[in-house]
């Protein structure tokens, strides 16, 4: 199963009205990591980043001004996210953004059927929270301490280290942290495994007179007892 962890950044709360000014994700492949990201600046065209959202993510309109628009990105983010799920922390957030966007470029919408929420396993899985990024980066020991402003592809790393958690452990991945940092796994190979066939029967390990002691005890046990199988 394919999946992309991702993040928006965005001028506003808005969806109707404001837009997305950053795109991160990465992809895993059954729960593994790949070492494939996307990650994109948007120009907003006349949309001007609120000062609350400023605060929060640190992206300026001098910044985007060069960046390109939604538009000319569409078929990049369509084509990363082809044919995979998309998983989003508070992801109602996310995917009214995302699809307001196709709206306006008259795309279809992505179904819900295809969109993971971990906020909302996160509160099925700690009812009595908190239940934030930061909050379950702490629960589940994932260093956060470069995390200083929120940022769609940060966030989507840790993001992915808490799912990874939250489905079953590190194991599930193999050591997934170090994994996006210095590897690329591709999980779609194959490693193919030769079993090898002895060619001769190893040598008895008993001495002989050890060996016809244990057959004098199977012989006292009768015609039934389960070391008759295994006599030679």
């Amino acid at each position: 199963m394919r999946e992309i962890i991702f993040d928006t950044e965005t001028t506003g709360l808005e969806s109707k009205v404001d837009r997305i000014i950053e795109i991160g994700g990465i992809e895993l492949f059954n729960h593994f990591p790949t070492g494939k990201t996307i990650h994109l600046y948007i120009n907003p065209a006349d949309r001007k980043v609120h000062p609350d959202a400023l605060a929060v993510h640190g992206i300026t309109d001098e910044f985007l001004q060069d960046k390109p628009k939604f538009e000319e990105v569409v078929q990049e983010i369509r084509d990363f996210f082809e044919g995979a799920r998309w998983v989003a922390h508070n992801a109602t957030f996310d995917m009214g953004f995302i699809n307001a966007e196709f709206a306006r470029l008259g795309i279809e919408p992505v179904s819900p059927e295809l969109v993971t929420d971990t906020l909302s396993m996160a509160r099925r899985k700690h009812p009595m929270g908190p239940n934030s990024l930061d909050a379950l980066c702490r629960r589940y020991g994932i260093d956060n301490s470069h995390r200083s402003r929120h940022g769609a592809l940060l966030d989507s790393e840790l993001l992915a280290e808490v799912y990874i958690e939250m489905i079953g452990g590190r194991q599930t991945a193999l050591g997934f942290g170090s994994a996006t940092k210095t590897q690329t796994i591709d999980v779609a190979d194959e490693i193919p495994v030769e079993v090898l066939q002895r060619t001769k029967t190893l040598p008895a390990r008993l001495d002989p007179e050890t060996a016809a002691a244990h057959g004098k005890l199977v012989l006292a046990m009768g015609d039934k007892a389960i070391w008759n199988k295994y006599q030679h």
